[in-house]
């Protein structure tokens, strides 16, 4: 459901939130105790965690910018932004394509509350930012900014990075991944990462189990499960591969694939 009330009525400094674990893990400033002693647990059950929360976000700055360098993509819609830690999506595509228009979304107040290091833009670009939840697609698509900054004429480049594993198959999974993939015309990308326990079955499951027993349950899926969200999308190569395996810049330190539990993988629209 999209959130209630203003973001002071929605911050909860009592409980950890998805959002400032990540941030804390990777060296952030926008987190509470609460929110520390979450990512020093997890971190307890998994050593490797920062290592794989570092490669997610490199898919997607790798993800975006192959996007509007190769496919000429100047649109962009970022579901589930998170904390803005630079170079965020607009400052890395705004690099190739300096009209680039990128809309970012999330539910999280604190994310609102730092909104304006993601509203920056080159003078040709624009961004905006949405306060709604990926389990309301159609607010979403229906709010003011994605209207006024999205033509739907031209191919926009869905980004889904580092989500989809809270959103359970209970939340109709598949449905709100095609709900928001269904407005974009030909042409239009999907970049999605998908958590899985496949490489460190049970490190992974230590995590997943202290995300659930602080509120936060998770899904994780094995690679046949990730696929079947790009059914019926083209695959850009080299397919669904863990996410540091996708492209990799020449100078990528070697990772352990042990250390890694989530696949990514760039798809196209078609007809």
């Amino acid at each position: 459901m999209a959130p209630q009330g203003s973001p002071d009525d929605r911050f909860n400094t009592g409980e950890a939130h998805s959002a400032r674990v990540y941030d804390y893990i990777l060296g952030g400033k926008d987190n509470y105790p609460v929110d520390q002693e979450a990512g020093d647990a997890m971190c307890q059950g998994w050593p490797a965690l920062p290592v794989h929360m570092r490669a997610n976000r490199e898919f997607m700055h790798r993800a975006s910018r192959y996007l509007a360098r190769e496919q000429g993509i100047r649109q962009f819609l970022d579901i589930g932004t998170g904390l803005p830690t630079s170079p965020n999506v607009h400052e890395v595509v705004q690099e190739e394509r300096p009209d680039a228009r990128i809309v970012y979304v999330d539910n999280d107040p604190i994310v609102l509350a730092h909104a304006r290091a993601l509203l920056t833009s080159t003078p040709e670009g624009r961004t905006a930012y949405v306060d709604a939840d990926m389990r309301d697609p159609e607010a979403i698509i229906n709010s003011p900014q994605f209207l006024e900054l999205l033509d739907l004429k031209e191919p926009v480049g869905l980004m889904i990075i580092g989500i989809l594993h809270f959103i359970l198959e209970n939340d109709d999974d598949h449905g709100l991944v095609q709900r928001l993939l269904d407005p974009l015309p030909e042409g239009s990308f999907l970049a999605m990462t998908i958590g899985t326990a496949d490489f460190a079955p049970v490190e992974v499951g230590r995590v997943a189990a202290e995300y659930a027993s602080r509120g936060m349950p998770m899904q994780l899926r094995t690679h046949a499960e990730a696929l079947t969200f790009f059914a019926g999308l083209d695959m850009v190569e080299p397919g669904l591969t863990q996410v540091h395996h996708w492209r990799p810049d020449p100078d990528q330190e070697p990772i352990d694939d042990r250390d890694i539990a989530m696949y990514g993988a760039v798809a196209r629209k078609g007809a």
